[in-house]
């Protein structure tokens, strides 16, 4: 989200009569040079996209497409796309179905095996009517992330309100994740965090998730992947009627084509 080539050195024959007898070798392929940047594209399914363990879709599937840029120094900047429902169906708004995410940041490496991710991110609803009822949906977030080895903590916190929740500014999430690489493109990621959005009556809104994803990839750029989640998400704050909680625990399954 890498285009490589290969240079092979041809080989010369010594022009003795000695020489002659004997085939001389091949060179070894050269090393390919790194790419100075790498631009890729993404399109995918899910049956219910869940955003820190809740469903954004109404228990719905969605369809995704993002593209992403990447430079070699470390710097990178994507956007991604999906369709949702919660605003319409849990903030009651009359607009607003889908959601577009513009991110970009810097990672590098502190440390063999120890790495770092810093960046803002901003979750955008175009023509989103939220603020009719609540407050606007759109969100940004700061977030920085440190890897080590296999294990991957980060934070993210928004600079304003959070998802269509008044006075919340300040919302931060934490989280933490490990990649078990199980061989014969298994993988395996358990995933914890904690979602806090301040200000809100006896702290509603505040929750802890859990989840675990299997993922399989088939080469070529096609990855599928399954997860079990679970949340503690009240239903004072994430249920409404008509509809059930949506950080009630689920299975998902997704399939993404990388190209």
């Amino acid at each position: 989200m890498q285009i490589k080539s290969f240079t092979i050195l041809s080989a010369a024959l010594i022009g003795t009569a000695a020489m002659a007898q004997t085939a001389s070798p091949t060179a070894a392929p050269a090393a390919a040079p790194e790419p100075a940047s790498s631009l890729t594209f993404n399109v995918g399914v899910v049956s219910d996209y869940r955003f820190r363990s809740v469903s954004q879709t109404s228990f719905k599937p969605a369809l995704q497409v993002g593209v992403d840029f990447a430079h070699k120094s470390g710097l990178y900047v994507g956007a991604w796309g999906s369709n949702i429902n919660w605003i319409k169906d849990y903030v009651g708004a009359t607009d607003g179905t889908l959601e577009v995410d513009v991110y970009g940041g810097y990672k590098g490496e502190i440390a063999k095996d120890f790495s770092f991710d810093i960046g803002v991110i901003t979750y955008q609803y175009p023509n989103n009517t939220a603020d009719r009822v609540l407050v606007n949906a759109n969100t940004t977030e700061v977030y920085g992330a440190l890897t080590f080895g296999i294990v991957t903590a980060k934070y993210s916190q928004s600079t304003g309100n959070f998802i269509a929740n008044p006075d919340s500014k300040g919302s931060y999430y934490f989280e933490v994740a490990a990649a078990f690489d199980l061989g014969g493109g298994f993988s395996l990621t358990p995933h914890v965090g904690r979602q806090s959005i301040p200000n809100q009556t006896g702290s509603a809104g505040d929750y802890t998730d859990y989840s675990l994803t299997v993922g399989k990839d088939f080469g070529n750029g096609l990855t599928a992947s399954v997860a079990a989640m679970a949340t503690d998400a009240k239903d004072s704050f994430y249920k409404v009627p008509g509809f059930d909680n949506i950080g009630k625990n689920a299975v998902t399954v997704g399939l993404k084509y990388t190209f």
